[in-house]
C-alpha cells in the first residue's frame, strides 16, 4: 500500500515532504540548495518512478511561488535566491502575480489524503512553523542564505494603492483627464 501511495504521489508535493523534513533537521538553516532536495528526495525514497527533467522543473519554477510560472502555479517553495537557495513558502512570501488565483488559491502545502501517513506530521509541524513567532517569517524580513531579506509586498501601503483610484478614470480617458486638467491652468 504504502509503494502504491508514493507512485501515485504528485511530484510537488514529494520535494515538499524533503524540503519540510531539511527544515526540520536543521531548524537553524532558513533555506536549501536543489542539490541538497534532491539529496533528501533520494533519501527517503522519493524518487522512485519520477524522472529527473521533472524533478528539474519542480524545482526551477512549477513550485517556486515567485518566479513565473510555465504551467503549474504551485506555491509550495520560496526561492530566497535566483537559481540557488530554496525554502518552503510561507503565508506573505512575495508571489509572482501570474500564480494568484481568486477563485481556486495555489495549493502551497500537500492534501493529507494525497500523501504517505508517515508524513502527514510534517503539516502539523509546517501549520506551527508558521505561527511560531520565534521562527523567522516574512514579515520578520527572513535573512537567507545569500544574505539576502525576503520583504511581504502585501504589507506594502503603496502595493495596497493598487486599483484603490480607479473610479477616478471610470468616465474619461487618463490622456483626456490630463488634457483637460492642462486647460484648466491657462
Amino acid at each position: 500500500m504504502e509503494s502504491t501511495m508514493l507512485v501515485e504521489m504528485l511530484i510537488a508535493d514529494r520535494i515538499w515532504v524533503a524540503t519540510a523534513l531539511l527544515h526540520q533537521q536543521h531548524p537553524l538553516r532558513s533555506d536549501f540548495t536543489k542539490d541538497e532536495i534532491r539529496q533528501k528526495l533520494a533519501e527517503e525514497g522519493l524518487l522512485e518512478g519520477v524522472k529527473e527533467g521533472s524533478i528539474n522543473a519542480h524545482l526551477k519554477e512549477h513550485c517556486v511561488a515567485n518566479v513565473p510560472p510555465s504551467s503549474g502555479k504551485y506555491r509550495m517553495l520560496f526561492e530566497t535566491e535566483p537559481e540557488k537557495y530554496l525554502r518552503l513558502f510561507r503565508p506573505g512570501d512575495l508571489t509572482h502575480p501570474a500564480r494568484i488565483q481568486r477563485r481556486k488559491p495555489s495549493k502551497t502545502t500537500p492534501r493529507r489524503e494525497e500523501i504517505p501517513a508517515k508524513y502527514w506530521r510534517l503539516l502539523d509541524w509546517y501549520a506551527t512553523w508558521n505561527a511560531s513567532p520565534d521562527s523567522p517569517t516574512p514579515a520578520a524580513s527572513t535573512p537567507s542564505s545569500s544574505g539576502g531579506v525576503a520583504a511581504p509586498w502585501e504589507d506594502d501601503p503603496l502595493i495596497r494603492l493598487i486599483g484603490s483610484g480607479k473610479h477616478i478614470w471610470a468616465d474619461e480617458h487618463a490622456d483626456e483627464y490630463v488634457e483637460n486638467l492642462r486647460r484648466e491652468d491657462i
